[in-house]
């Protein structure tokens, strides 16, 4: 399988190398974060593939990231995700069995899925604590390798998304996307385009030669590839939405404006069902087989 991919080379002591590589069918942008120093490395919002008109899910990228660690002498250390992603399929649970390295995502999951248990009317479904091994609150630390880590809550796109900063490294989701495309949607339920324009915020108050790795690339006018890292410098200058320091009232304007306009991803209603267990489908029924629910005009 062919994945586009690049190395965003480490900058030295306490900088990750950074592996991104593309998911087209849902423009997601995936990472392998490594530190050179110990050989360990964590995954970061990788996904299952998923055919929605088939409703048939495959572990081609997945596989693809472990051989790609494999053929590196790399230890996986940690499965990371930055959100219940509404337009993919989470690999967690599946790396998570394959390897033995522990997942994690943001503490507010948890407040996620109360309100998705109203949307699916599964009262009982989703338990994060028993899906995840550690669920990150604002300002929790960690280590890859030899590496720090820290997280940042970023909401606005979700109300418990989490940045993870590494050395140099922001693993900002979906908050920016590159220069060329501004800013990620905030109108799903929970998300709020002045909470996501704080978040931005925060973000852009790291040096500005930090590298941000984003959650989303569709594709721009003038470019004929798929990226996904810039800079805080680079952000704060050229950004679509932000670029030259918009006011909070005028992006959330722009924003709610654009919001207004776009369909659920055509993965939403699939993907919240199995994100909130880890990446896990539901419970096989009878036959042995799982069985999607999709709430009818509720949206």
């Amino acid at each position: 399988m062919t994945i586009a991919h690049s190395v965003s080379p480490s900058r030295g002591p306490g900088s990750p190398k950074v592996v991104g590589f593309h998911d087209a069918a849902s423009g997601s942008c995936q990472y392998i974060c490594i530190d050179e120093a110990t050989g360990r490395c964590a995954m970061i919002d990788v996904v299952l593939d998923f055919n929605p008109a088939r409703a048939r899910i495959s572990t081609a990228s997945a596989e693809w990231a472990l051989e790609w660690i494999a053929r590196e002498g790399l230890t996986l250390e940690w499965i990371l995700d930055t959100h219940p992603h509404a337009d993919h399929l989470m690999a967690s649970a599946w790396l998570k069995d394959r390897t033995g390295a522990p997942n994690a995502i943001g503490a507010k999951v948890r407040e996620i899925a109360a309100l998705w248990r109203d949307f699916y009317n599964l009262p009982d479904a989703f338990d994060p604590d028993r899906d995840f091994d550690r669920l990150f609150a604002d300002g929790d630390t960690f280590r890859i390798g030899d590496l720090d880590a820290s997280v940042m809550l970023s909401p606005g796109h979700t109300l418990g998304s989490v940045t993870y900063v590494v050395g140099d490294a922001i693993f900002a989701h979906d908050t920016f996307m590159q220069p060329d495309s501004g800013t990620a949607r905030a109108d799903f339920p929970g998300g709020s385009a002045a909470m996501l324009y704080d978040s931005l915020m925060a973000i852009l108050a790291h040096p500005d030669d930090h590298r941000i790795f984003i959650g989303h690339d569709y594709g721009a006018e003038g470019r004929d590839r798929p990226a996904w890292e810039s800079t805080v410098a680079e952000q704060k200058a050229h950004n679509t939405h932000l670029g030259g320091g918009v006011s909070k009232e005028r992006y959330v304007a722009v924003r709610e404006a654009r919001d207004a306009t776009l369909n659920l991803p055509d993965r939403m209603l699939h993907a919240l069902q199995v994100n909130l267990r880890a990446g896990r489908l539901p419970e096989p029924e009878g036959d042995g087989h799982s069985y999607f629910k999709i709430p009818a005009n509720r949206f």
